[in-house]
Parts: structure tokens; sequence; C-alpha cells
């Protein structure tokens, strides 16, 4: 349970992020939503922010307060939008964020990152999520240009690089108990699912002849809220596959299973 716990939720005005910063109020959490748009749904206190912006999210962290409990980083641009404004958002928005708001985390808090299926070939695109590590906001047309971040490529390449930055960070924060993970979920029935239909094409349509149904937004915010809870001390660094065994389904059919 979140009891009493400081929780900020980015993404919260839709989606998996609603659907998150809900149940985490239900569990008696103090949530502070964090979007662009206006929740239709009130939950907690709402700041508005643009993650796609330095400034916008220096503003936000001068608006928190000290002691938060736990950060979901759920906030994400579709591979539809700009390869830019994705990188911007999904990638170096979500660091910055991640990073700058470390000081007001208290100790034994729990960051957790809304990967996704998208990015399990990290492994594959090392070199460029090395060349990565210190991309800031004004260096991404620069770095899409020079490492072929185009169309639908900018949405994979920001999921593989968030997954291998969680597991190098797996223990960058221990010695205050802090701990970082992410999520992968497969697709998902919320407001940019369409957009995905229509980037991936006949990929999407072979997913969803494996897959017994799209996953819901209520399947990925319990798994979220556990990794935020004290229940997961001791998961730090994980990468978990929330997508109705579609990462099984991959990997049995890369590896001849």
């Amino acid at each position: 349970m979140q009891q009493n716990n400081t929780i900020v939720v980015t993404g919260a005005a839709s989606g998996i992020g609603a659907a998150t910063a809900r149940l985490l109020a239900q569990q008696g959490a103090k949530v502070i939503a964090v979007d662009r748009n206006q929740p239709a749904e009130a939950v907690g206190q709402f700041i508005q922010a643009d993650l796609s912006e330095q400034a916008s999210i220096d503003r936000l962290i001068a608006a928190l307060p000290a002691g938060i409990n736990g950060l979901a980083n759920i906030a994400g641009l579709p591979p539809t939008r700009p390869p830019e404004d994705v990188l911007k958002v999904n990638l170096v928005g979500l660091k910055y964020l991640t990073t700058q708001i470390i000081p007001k985390l208290a100790e034994g808090a729990a960051i957790v990152n809304l990967a996704s299926l998208a990015g399990i070939g990290w492994p594959q695109a090392l070199p460029a999520i090395r060349a990565s590590e210190s991309l800031d906001f004004e260096g991404v047309p620069a770095f899409c240009a020079q490492h072929g971040i185009v169309g639908a490529r900018s949405y994979f390449f920001s999921k593989e690089a968030l997954i291998a930055w969680t597991i190098q960070n797996r223990w960058t924060w221990r010695e205050r108990g802090i701990r970082m993970n992410c999520i992968s979920p497969g697709p998902v029935d919320t407001p940019i699912l369409g957009d995905f239909l229509q980037t991936l094409g006949a990929r999407a349509e072979e997913d969803s002849r494996v897959m017994d149904r799209p996953g819901r937004p209520d399947d990925i915010a319990p798994v979220a809220a556990f990794l935020l809870s004290p229940a997961s001390g001791w998961i730090r660094g994980a990468n978990i596959p929330v997508d109705g065994g579609m990462h099984a389904h991959v990997l049995s059919e890369m590896n001849g299973l």
C-alpha cells in the first residue's frame, strides 16, 4: 500500500498514467499528477509541465515538495510524432526530470519508467545508446541525423535506450535506498493505440493474431504501483514485461523454441 506516500506521476491526463494515478490514490498515496494537458479526472494535485522543454521541467522541479516517495515516468509520445519530439519527451526529458528530482526524493524512494516491448532489441542498439548517454535537448536534431533516427525508429530507440539506462542505474542511488525499474507493456488500448497500428502495419496485425487481446491501462497500473511500493524493495534495474506473453513469444521466435 501507499498510505500517505507522495508519488509523482507523469502522463497522468490519460491512458496508463491516469490509471496509475487513480490506483495509487485508491491505495492512499498523495498523488502529484503531471501532464501537458489538464486531466479530465482530477486525482490529487495537478502540475502542468511539458517534458519536451527543459525550462518547463525546471519549473516543475521547483514546484515539487521535498520527501517524494516515488516517481512514475509514464508520459510519452507515439511513433507518429516527429522523431525529435519523441526523443525529447520519451528519453531526454524523462532522464532530465529523473536526475533533477533525485535531491527531492525521500530515502527508500522508487522510480518506475514506462518502457515498451518495442525496446526489446536494445542490445543491438548499444552504439547509438552509448552515444545518447550525454544527449541534451539542444543536441537532439543532430543526434537524430547522425544515427538515422527517422520515422517510427525514434520510438523504438527511445524505449531501447530507456531500458538500457534503467539497467545502468540499478545501483546509482543505492546508498540512499533509491531503486529504479521499468515496465515494458505490449500494445495497450489507450488513446495512442491507433498511432501504433498506423505505424507498425503488418507487424501490428501479426501481434493481434498472436495476442488474446490488447492490454488495458488497468493491466499495467498495478505493476507500476507494486514497483513503487515497499514490497518491491529488492527489485532493482529490472525490466518487467506486461504484455500478455508477447515478450516470451518474441524470444521464442528469435531462439527457435
